[in-house]
């Protein structure tokens, strides 16, 4: 099922369809996720990421990877690639014996610990035989962690060639440098703000599964859950200035009250994963005593704080994760030494040519 949306931005009318079933947060959430992640930056952040036409770019991107997901259904490779980037199934996991704090850094490894699983008692997974399962995504489990992880090593690659660019690079190279950096960052903004929707850790994603989990508290299993929560900025009347006055300062990512190692960041993004995944029951708890907003009902307080609180979450580790990627990228000591190599000849060319 498909639902129009049009928004308003930068002068812009952005008119498109969404797949209520494929979403977590609505457009406005996660341009509200990467707007917020901006105004937690630091000084020493490269100034130009605030630029207005350079802030709208990056908030624009957070919509990126639920447009692709418009042509999923034509784009079986697309969808199989990055389908599962959106989401873990928490509760899946021990289906296959793996621990959350036990998983591999590299999906590679992880596809491969399901894929044995599954060869191994091939009975236990008869669900993922279903037809509707044509993208081959079913038996993932959901690769988000990973999606975030991989993503900061991709600005760490971004922020280190734009160093060398800085010194050495001309112009047109500079400006192409800057443009990639903006780009990993308005994407990646994406999946962190998946991860603080409760809903995209967990199977209950599109109403309790009462016929996986006993249901003894009768929690909706309204498939329309989902879509309520994802779309819950339209009805509470969320102000940006006022979220932006309650973060906190980006710094580097830490575990266990020590900065991340570069190798940590998947388990810091594992962890972040989990405790939003502790907050799937109280929020099906507020949406079983209509606390949430939506359906033209602003709710109750607690419902709105709730929600609002999530996408500060979100922003704020977001923004760790742009500053940790910023200070932790190594020189490119490669692309550094092709650029010292290039000047050299043609410092020695220009001399040739002055030579009488």
């Amino acid at each position: 099922m498909k639902r129009l949306f049009i928004s308003v931005s930068g002068g812009f009318l952005i008119v498109g369809f969404l797949t209520a079933s494929a979403l977590a947060w609505d457009y406005e959430g996660h341009r509200l996720v990467n707007q917020l992640a901006l105004a937690s930056l630091p000084t020493n952040f490269p100034a130009f990421v605030h630029a207005p036409a350079t802030a709208e770019r990056i908030a624009f991107l957070a919509g990126e990877p639920d447009r692709w997901r418009n042509v999923a259904r034509e784009e079986l490779p697309l969808s199989n690639c990055s389908g599962p980037d959106h989401y873990i199934d928490v509760e899946q996991l021990a289906d296959y014996g793996l621990k959350p704090d036990l998983l591999p850094i590299m999906r590679g490894d992880f596809i491969a610990d399901l894929a044995v699983v599954r060869k191994a008692h091939p009975e236990k997974f008869t669900e993922f035989n279903n037809p509707r399962n044509v993208d081959h995504t079913r038996e993932l489990v959901g690769l988000l962690p990973w999606a975030i992880a991989e993503n900061y090593g991709k600005l760490k690659s971004c922020f280190a060639y734009l160093r060398a660019f800085e010194e050495d690079g001309t112009p047109e190279e500079l400006a192409n440098a800057q443009a990639n950096v903006v780009y990993v960052m308005g994407v990646m903004g994406h999946y962190v703000g998946d991860a603080a929707q409760p809903l995209h850790t967990t199977i209950h994603h599109h109403g309790w599964k009462a016929d996986k989990i006993p249901n003894p508290n009768n929690y909706s299993t309204n498939y329309g859950f989902h879509s309520k929560i994802d779309g819950f900025l339209r009805s509470s009347g969320a102000n940006e200035k006022e979220l932006a006055s309650r973060l906190k300062p980006a710094h580097l990512v830490t575990i266990n009250g020590r900065t991340a190692k570069p190798e940590e960041i998947f388990q810091a993004a594992m962890i972040f994963v989990m405790e939003q995944n502790k907050l799937v029951e109280p929020l099906y708890q507020l949406e079983k005593e209509g606390k949430l907003p939506g359906e033209g009902s602003p709710g109750a307080p607690e419902g709105k704080a709730f929600l609002e609180g999530q996408l500060i979450k979100a922003a704020e580790f977001l923004g760790d994760i742009w500053y940790t990627a910023y200070e932790q990228a190594p020189p490119d000591t490669f692309l550094k030494r092709e650029l010292t190599h290039r000047k050299h000849v043609s410092e020695n060319t220009d001399s040739k040519t002055r030579t009488p």
